[in-house]
């Protein structure tokens, strides 16, 4: 089963975020506002509150890696990772392959 995702631009989250945080006082709660933003812009009221959590995240507002940092580390770790396979294939003496491309 294939997982299908709506990719929103960044300025359209930006733009749903600022609709939600400025449309708070003429609704009866912030989740209220939420959903009627997510619903306008055709997400989950869930996916905008998610939004909201990594934007504070990358504004240093709340604790967390940033996404941009994030990114890096997993192309850091998954580098680390073949080099330390490579490292035990070379420990063990076996032939190594070069890849095929």
């Amino acid at each position: 089963m294939s997982k299908t995702t709506n990719s929103f631009s960044p300025e359209v989250r930006d733009r749903a975020l600022r609709l939600a945080l400025d449309n708070e006082a003429q609704h009866g709660s912030p989740w209220q506002a939420i959903v009627l933003i997510a619903t306008r812009i055709g997400c989950s009221a869930n996916t905008l509150i998610e939004w909201g959590k990594k934007a504070k995240v990358d504004r240093g507002r709340r604790a967390g890696i940033p996404g941009g940092m994030a990114g890096k580390m997993k192309a850091l770790e998954r580098e680390n990772r073949e080099l330390r396979q490579a490292n035990e294939i070379l420990r063990k003496g076996e032939p190594v392959q070069a890849p095929l491309v």
